[in-house]
């Protein structure tokens, strides 16, 4: 007797899905859509190839070319050919889609994570209260 797969029409033995980035566990879900992760990762190296994006992102070339051809769509990115070669040069200035984020463009998106990481064992950072906002009170 075989135990059927978790997700219809895909056995995980034929058809495993791609690993997951630099190694880490994979986990069921993130604050950034694949949509998000492509759009980095073209921020980051505009002449990726398809399977160097799919790679980064833990997605199928498939996948990609589909999230790919979303973005163009939506007006977040546009190829340019360079004879074999395509570049990706995004449109920054283009909103998000979600209407509570909508009045925010995407460039902030790339700013933040055109920053590298701080490392594992730096100190955290001090959050600073806007000013004017009741400041917290500690004890009785």
């Amino acid at each position: 007797m075989t135990i059927p797969p978790s997700v219809p029409g895909k056995d995980p033995e034929t058809d495993p899905e791609p690993p997951a980035p630099w190694g880490h566990r994979r986990h069921p879900w993130t604050f950034l859509t694949n949509h998000g992760h492509v759009l980095l990762a073209v921020a980051a190296d505009p002449e990726a190839r398809i399977t160097d994006i799919a790679a980064r992102v833990g997605v199928t070339a498939r996948s990609t070319l589909q999230i790919l051809k979303d973005l163009e769509e939506g007006g977040y990115l546009h190829r340019i050919r360079s004879g074999r070669r395509t570049r990706y040069a995004i449109e920054p200035h283009q909103h998000f889609r979600h209407p509570s984020t909508a009045t925010w463009e995407i460039d902030g998106l790339l700013g933040l994570f055109a920053v590298p990481a701080p490392p594992a064992e730096a100190q955290p950072r001090q959050v600073v209260p806007p000013r004017g906002s009741p400041q917290p009170r500690y004890g009785p």
